[in-house]
């Protein structure tokens, strides 16, 4: 299975589809522009971009919200928090501190307070 972002004016994933491999396979090879012109006559919408689940091209899997970048030919999630910045060769958001290594003796689970531009611990309910 094949899997196509549709994408609005500003290249923002608005949803994704999944195309049978017989539809985009030509003369034996996959192509790109027969899933896009089977979706285009099906849906009458003519903005889509493949993207893959393995990440072998266009860096991520879309999802809805996520950008399609023409300059990087990837796929970007939104902006998590306005003091991570992109890493130009996954094409992921990155914090200005690493997430804490994670102890299997003693799991602790964090999340990113962007106040202080740290991460501290998230407890939840004891069974």
């Amino acid at each position: 299975m094949a899997h196509f972002a549709k994408l609005d004016d500003n290249n923002v994933v608005l949803a994704v589809h999944v195309v049978n491999n017989d539809v985009i396979t030509v003369d034996g090879a996959e192509s790109e522009q027969a899933g896009i012109d089977f979706l285009t006559g099906l849906h009458g919408h003519d903005k889509w971009k493949q993207t893959s689940y393995n990440g072998t091209f266009r860096k991520n899997y879309a999802s809805i919200g996520f950008t399609y970048d023409a300059g990087r030919d990837a796929f970007i999630a939104p902006q998590p928090w306005a003091s991570w910045t992109l890493n130009e060769t996954t094409c992921q958001w990155e914090p200005p501190v690493p997430y804490p290594a994670f102890d299997q003796e003693n799991p602790k689970y964090y999340s990113w307070f962007e106040p202080n531009q740290q991460w501290i611990e998230v407890t939840g309910p004891q069974n």
